[in-house]
C-alpha cells in the first residue's frame, strides 16, 4: 500500500439524533491514505447514516469530520472535492451511454478542455471501460455498471473514496476483479472507506469496525482481530450426515450453536465448557445414533465467530 501519513478520513466524537433516537453515538473514525477501511454491521447499526456524515450529506448532532484536512462540518461543500462516493444503487443515467455518463460528471466537477479529455482516458482505461464507452448504462452488467460509478467518482481525483456495498449482486469473478481495483486505487493512495456484509471481503480489508447500536464495538485489523482468545471454544464436526446431527447437537450439553459450515458443522461451545469434553461426549452420542462422524477438533474462530462474540460482550445502550 502506498505510505500511509495523516488520516484523509477523520472522525472525532460523532453523533446524530433524530428526536429521542440516538443512530450514531461517539463514534471516533480514522482511514489513511493508502488504506482500505471496512466499516461493517447489520442493517440499523449506523453504517449508512455515518457514511452521510463523513460525505457532507447530513450534518451531525455534535462531533467533528475532517476530510484531507478540511472541516466537513463548517466547509462541506469545499471538504466534498476532495471525496468520490459510490452508492449501493446505480445512481447514474442509464439513458446514456457511458462516455455521456462520464462526460456529464466531468462537467460537473468542473473538468474542461484537456483536463477532461485526460481524465476520460484515464477512466475509460483504468476501469477497463473503453469497449463499453457507447453502450447504454442501463444495459450494462452489474459489475460494469459499478466500473462506471466508480469512474465518475474518480475523475476529479478526490482524497477519499467511500463504497457502500460495492460488490452486492455481482459475481463471484466481477467481485474478485473489483476488489484488485480497490487495492490498485488505494496503492495510488486513496483512504478508501467500503461497507460489507459479506464476511470473507472484510478479510481483504487493512482495518475493520463492527458497528451496533450506532456505535463501533470492535475495531482493529484482520489478522489482529482473528488472534483474539474467545470465551466461546469452536468445534468442528465433519459428518456425510450433517442434517441429522443438527437437531441433537442444538441441545446437546455445553453446545452454544451449531454453524453449517463448508459440509461440515462448526460448533459454538458455552464459555469455560472444556472442549475435550464436549468432544469426548459428542463422539461417543454420534455413535450410539448410528452416526459416522470423518473427524471432530477444535479449530480457530473466523471473523464471523470474533464478530458475534464482541456483540453479545457489549452492553446495550441506555
Amino acid at each position: 500500500m502506498a505510505e500511509r501519513t495523516d488520516p484523509v478520513i477523520h472522525a472525532r466524537a460523532l453523533h446524530r439524533r433524530f428526536g429521542d433516537f440516538v443512530a450514531v453515538g461517539e463514534v471516533d473514525l480514522s482511514v489513511a491514505r493508502g488504506e482500505v477501511f471496512g466499516l461493517l454491521g447489520a442493517n440499523g447499526a449506523g453504517k449508512t447514516t455515518t457514511i452521510r456524515m463523513l460525505c457532507g450529506t447530513l450534518a451531525p448532532t455534535s462531533g467533528e469530520v475532517d476530510v484531507a484536512g478540511v472541516d466537513m462540518v463548517r466547509h462541506a461543500r469545499r471538504a466534498r472535492g476532495h471525496i468520490g462516493y459510490v452508492s449501493q444503487r446505480f445512481a447514474l443515467y442509464g439513458d446514456l451511454t457511458v462516455i455521456e455518463n462520464l462526460r456529464l460528471q466531468a462537467g460537473l466537477y468542473g473538468l474542461r478542455g484537456a483536463r477532461a479529455r485526460a481524465r476520460l482516458d484515464w477512466a475509460l482505461q483504468h476501469l477497463e471501460l473503453r469497449a463499453q464507452q457507447h453502450a447504454w448504462a442501463a444495459q450494462l452488467p452489474l459489475g460494469y455498471q459499478r466500473r462506471l460509478a466508480i469512474a465518475a467518482a474518480l475523475l476529479h481525483e478526490p482524497d477519499a473514496l467511500f463504497l457502500d456495498e460495492p460488490t452486492s449482486g455481482i459475481d463471484p469473478l466481477a467481485r474478485q476483479q473489483f476488489w484488485e481495483l480497490v487495492y490498485a486505487l488505494a496503492e495510488g493512495g486513496i483512504g478508501v472507506l467500503v461497507t460489507t456484509h459479506y464476511m470473507d471481503e472484510a478479510l481483504f480489508c487493512d482495518r475493520l469496525a463492527l458497528m451496533d447500536g450506532g456505535r463501533i464495538v470492535l475495531e482493529g485489523a484482520p489478522q489482529d482481530l482473528l488472534a483474539r482468545p474467545l470465551d466461546t471454544p469452536m468445534v468442528e464436526l465433519r459428518t456425510p450426515q450433517c442434517a441429522e446431527c443438527s437437531g441433537w447437537l442444538s441441545h446437546f450439553e455445553g453446545v452454544r450453536e451449531v454453524l453449517p459450515h463448508a459440509g461440515g458443522l462448526r460448533l459454538r461451545l458455552h464459555a469455560g465448557y472444556a472442549v475435550a469434553d464436549l468432544i469426548e461426549k459428542a463422539g461417543s452420542e454420534a455413535a450410539a445414533r448410528g452416526i459416522r462422524v470423518d473427524a471432530i477438533h477444535p479449530v480457530q474462530p473466523m471473523l464471523e465467530d470474533v464478530f458475534i462474540a464482541a456483540l453479545e460482550s457489549t452492553p446495550v445502550p441506555q
